[in-house]
């Protein structure tokens, strides 16, 4: 059987295991985040089109990473707590993990594979975009310093 978005499941800040299944029909924007770097503000876009959207049938999930630039040092509470209290996140947000590397994410392996991007499958840096269609398809990759805003257009097509 070929590995879809809807087989892989994550960990959220909270450590309780979140399937992917549970979106099922939905539009999802996964985003690789860290609080400590140049694109941090886009956690402010990111919340405004899943306030806007949500009950549309979008769904934004944020992966905390320490790879690039040791960006996010800190602890689930630490980041649950800065993404609050600095950007009112209110979108789900899942336990630090890796994106590239030997210790890369199984979705984030998937979504490499099938959205490589321009790296040969890398990701280059924090806040790359990856929109999964309502069937589960990933369907577009945006680079870290496209704004969430900039996005809006190409999402509203698949709402």
């Amino acid at each position: 059987m070929e590995n879809t978005f809807y087989n892989f499941s994550a960990k959220t800040l909270q450590g309780k295991v979140k399937s992917m299944a549970d979106y099922k029909g939905k539009v999802v924007v996964i985003v690789n985040t860290a609080s400590k770097c140049g694109f941090t503000p886009q956690y402010a876009g990111l919340e405004e089109l899943n306030r806007k959207y949500s009950e549309k049938g979008l769904v934004i999930l944020g992966f905390p990473c320490n790879q690039f630039g040791n960006q996010e040092p800190g602890s689930s509470k630490e980041i649950s707590e800065g993404c609050l209290i600095n950007y009112g996140v209110s979108f789900q947000m899942f336990e630090k993990i890796e994106v590239n590397g030997s210790g890369a994410h199984p979705l984030y392996v998937f979504l490499k594979k099938k959205l490589p991007g321009f790296l040969g499958g890398r990701i280059k840096w924090n806040f790359t975009k990856f929109v999964i269609d309502r069937n589960g398809k990933p369907v577009k990759r945006f680079a870290p310093t496209t704004k969430p805003e900039q996005m809006e257009e190409y999402l509203l097509k698949l709402l």
